[in-house]
C-alpha cells in the first residue's frame, strides 16, 4: 500500500450549473419579471454579505456554450449550510425558470506534499486564508473536474511519496509562474462527488486559462497521470450585468 498524503480541508463548495428557460421567462409579464429579479438580487446580496464576516463566499457567472447558462458558486463552513442554500434557492420564484445542468460538491483542499515543516495549518493565517477563500472578483472563471489515473504502470496511488512530492513540486512551479494572471482554488471531492478534484480558475484575461492548462498538460503529473472532465467557462455577473442578462 502506498503512503497516503495528508490533506487539509476548509470550506465546502457547491458549483451549481443551471439552464435558463428563456421561453417561459419571456412569456412572463414585465411586472412579474421585475419582482422576481428584485427577489433574486436581494438573495444574492445576502450571499455576498457573508464575505464581510468571513462566513462564506459567493459568485454568479454566465456560462458560455450549451452546457449551462448560469453558475452559482457557494462556499460555506459546513455541508448543512450548503444544503440550506440549495433548498432556499430552489424555493424562489426565479428557480422555477431554471433547469439543472450539472453540479459539483467538494471541499477546499491543500495537500501535505509541499507543506513547510513546522507549519500549523490550524493557526497559520496564510494557510487559513487559502482554506477559507473569498472568491476573486475577476471577470472570467473556468471550472473543470479531474482525476489522477489508476491504470497499470500509470497508477498515481502506487507511486512512492517521494516521487509524488517531486512531481507535485514541479507542477506547482508552473502554477506559481502565472501569479498575478490566474488565481486558482483546488477542491477535493473524493467520497463527495464523481471526480477526485475540482479546479476553479479566475482571470482577467481568458487566454490565460488556455495557456496555463496547455503548459500543465506537458508536465508529467498531467501528461501521464491526469484525466480531465468537461470544462466550463464563464463571465462574472455583477448586479448590473445580471439585470442586463435577464432583460428581454
Amino acid at each position: 500500500m502506498g503512503d497516503m498524503v495528508t490533506t487539509y480541508e476548509g470550506w465546502y463548495v457547491s458549483h451549481d450549473f443551471r439552464v435558463m428557460d428563456w421561453t417561459s421567462w419571456k412569456s412572463t409579464d414585465l411586472q412579474t419579471r421585475e419582482r422576481i429579479i428584485q427577489e433574486l438580487l436581494d438573495l444574492t446580496n445576502t450571499y455576498r454579505a457573508l464575505e464581510d464576516n468571513q462566513l462564506g463566499s459567493f459568485g454568479l457567472f454566465s456560462i458560455l456554450g450549451q452546457k449551462a447558462d448560469l453558475l452559482f458558486v457557494h462556499l460555506r463552513p459546513t455541508l448543512e449550510e450548503l444544503n440550506e442554500v440549495k433548498n432556499q434557492f430552489d424555493k424562489t420564484d426565479f428557480a422555477g425558470f431554471l433547469l439543472p445542468a450539472y453540479s459539483y460538491t467538494s471541499v477546499v483542499e491543500l495537500s501535505g506534499y509541499q507543506m513547510r515543516p513546522g507549519t500549523d495549518p490550524d493557526t497559520d493565517p496564510h494557510i487559513q486564508a487559502r482554506l477559507k477563500p473569498i472568491l476573486p472578483k475577476s471577470k472570467y472563471i473556468s471550472f473543470y473536474p479531474m482525476d489522477k489515473r489508476r491504470d497499470g504502470e500509470d497508477n498515481w496511488y502506487m507511486l512512492s511519496m517521494e516521487d509524488r512530492r517531486n512531481m507535485m513540486k514541479s507542477h506547482g512551479l508552473i502554477g506559481r509562474s502565472y501569479a498575478g494572471k490566474v488565481k486558482q482554488i483546488i477542491t477535493g471531492s473524493i467520497g463527495l462527488d464523481d471526480w477526485e478534484w475540482g479546479v476553479t480558475l479566475f482571470a482577467e484575461d481568458p487566454l490565460q486559462f488556455k495557456k496555463i492548462v496547455q503548459e500543465m498538460r506537458f508536465d508529467e503529473v498531467s501528461a501521464r497521470f491526469g484525466d480531465f472532465g468537461s470544462f466550463y467557462t464563464g463571465c462574472r455577473l455583477t448586479e448590473e450585468a445580471l439585470n442586463k442578462y435577464l432583460s428581454v
